[in-house]
């Protein structure tokens, strides 16, 4: 079945935006809503556990992964009081890449100014042929330069013989982003667009103010850790690590000799990123469940084990970025996100490995209950949106081109 390409926006009265994560661990449902003036509310979220269907960020059970969209749904539903009918949806998982590209044109007389034509050329120029069944999420410009100088914001109207684009373009295999879009589409509902979580999850916890400095945003979650970079107010490198929460949860059921649920409940109830010297001595008894005999966990061996695997997770992170030539652009520091940012002392960790300031993510989005806002849980289904009300705006003011933020092409009739 191959993947529907973008409708034509067509938008009811009430302006209802939904954004639906379909994550390792659970599926997650944001309601927004706009007024006239364009101002985003957030008025409703539904989250239910995806019990296994859904491994490294993709989904491996079509069935239950069904079950858990529509509990979450119909839990969304029931907080917003709203109908809902189509959502825009993320994706991550390791078959996710972005990749910069840079497109050249020459400008055919020295007494032209540069127009329409020659910004639409230009960019298709910077658009990668891709090959192995692979599609365009995002094609995201981060600026021009005209007879080499850079920085140009606006080239229209220059005068110029040359005329070059940089751009980040993130992609995805085309057969496993049908997974998500197919399993949406069994229950009724329309898919506005598809999104990296990255992303999406970027767009809800980073200010414009942090985008202009340069921030590195690690969304850490069940079954990925998706990470990109921002400087200049555009993107410039995106990622996904096969690895998440459920990684560090069986270290400590293989270290400690503990069930998966044993140590999934140390973890969450126990756990920190740095051993902690006021846990040395202390314990923790399990009672016998079946099959199992009474177990004594220590503490500070539970600590161990959550350190080596963040930090190790931390550190390929940074090294990636140290390759790629972007530490030394991060001048608002680190931002965590996702459900990993809760473990205790990651801050700390994180500051350590990286040595800048890092801190955890509050969403950016509109206004709404705290208790929405608040969550690093919810931020990528927040950040979609908060993408989906700017694309409607877009939409509205007849925006299209070449470079679009929120890529339409995987989604729609």
């Amino acid at each position: 079945m191959p993947v529907p390409r973008a409708a034509e926006a067509m938008f009811d009265k009430s302006e209802i935006i939904v954004g639906l994560e379909i994550g390792t661990a659970k599926a997650c449902v944001v309601v927004g809503e706009t007024d006239a003036d364009g101002a985003l509310q957030i008025i409703g979220v539904g989250t239910e556990p995806t019990r296994g269907a859904v491994r490294k960020g993709e989904i491996v059970n079509a069935d239950l992964a069904e079950e858990a969209i529509r509990a979450a749904l119909a839990a969304a539903e029931e907080s917003a009081d709203v109908e809902l009918r189509s959502v825009y949806l993320s994706a991550t998982g390791s078959h996710i890449e972005g990749n910069n590209y840079h497109g050249v044109h020459p400008i055919a007389s020295v007494d032209r100014e540069i127009d329409e034509e020659d910004l639409k050329a230009v960019e298709r120029k910077a658009h990668p042929k891709l090959t192995d069944g692979r599609e365009v999420l995002h094609a995201l410009r981060q600026g021009y330069r005209v007879d080499g100088q850079g920085g140009v914001e606006n080239p229209l109207g220059r005068f110029a013989s040359r005329l070059e684009v940089d751009a980040h373009v993130v992609s995805g295999q085309i057969t496993r982003l049908q997974n998500s879009v197919c399993a949406v589409k069994g229950l009724g509902l329309e898919v506005e667009a598809l999104a990296f979580a990255g992303r999406a999850a970027a767009c809800a916890a980073l200010s414009p103010e942090q985008c202009e400095l340069g921030a590195l945003l690690i969304d850490l979650g069940a079954g990925t850790t998706d990470y990109v970079v921002y400087h200049n107010r555009s993107l410039r490198h995106s990622r996904v690590i096969a690895v998440g929460g459920e990684h560090v949860s069986n270290d400590i059921s293989v270290g400690l000799k503990l069930s998966n649920a044993r140590a999934e409940k140390l973890k969450l109830e126990h756990g920190a990123a740095l051993p902690d010297p006021a846990a040395h001595g202390r314990t923790v008894n399990f009672t016998s469940d079946v099959g199992l005999d009474n177990r004594t966990v220590s503490i500070s061996h539970l600590h161990q084990v959550m350190h080596a695997r963040l930090k190790e997770l931390l550190l390929l992170i940074r090294d990636d970025l140290a390759r790629a030539g972007l530490l030394a652009h991060l001048r608002a520091g680190v931002v965590l996100t996702g459900g990993g940012a809760r473990v205790p002392e990651l801050e700390r960790l994180a500051t350590q490995v990286f040595q800048m300031s890092v801190q955890t993510a509050r969403a950016k989005v509109g206004s709404g209950p705290s208790s929405i806002l608040d969550e690093p849980e919810c931020s990528t289904a927040l950040g979609l949106v908060k993408l989906g009300a700017q694309q409607r705006a877009a939409q509205r003011q007849s925006h299209t081109g070449v470079f679009d933020w929120l890529a339409d092409r995987l989604t729609g009739a």
